[in-house]
């Protein structure tokens, strides 16, 4: 079964409230890897699939290609993204990031 990771967790209140969630960058790694975006042809969900063998984390690559403003048909053609690689790397680094967001300005 594909792994979920709920990235909106820590800013749920309740059950019906989601507070803003913060520009988050995932920081290089010396084991990222990189993939060619053809538009068209390439799409998140397929490249997360590559990856992480889950369809379900696109997000995770957007964060770490923030210049696209974390929208897919932002990317131009024939770009080189950077994937934060292993996925449980990326994942770890995405939550350090939250955490020190909440650090220095709560939720």
């Amino acid at each position: 079964m594909a792994q979920y990771f709920d990235r909106y967790s820590d800013f749920k209140i309740g059950d019906n409230i989601i507070k803003p969630v913060p520009g988050i960058v995932i920081p290089e790694d010396p084991n990222d890897k990189y993939a060619l975006y053809k538009k068209g042809n390439t799409r998140l969900d397929n490249v997360s699939n590559e990856y992480y063998n889950n369809p379900y984390s696109g997000w995770l690559i957007l964060l770490a290609n923030p210049q696209f403003g974390g929208l897919e048909f932002n990317i131009p053609d024939m770009t080189v993204l950077r994937i934060p690689f292993p996925y449980s790397s990326g994942l770890s680094r995405y939550v350090t990031q939250v955490n020190n967001h909440k650090t220095l300005y709560g939720i």
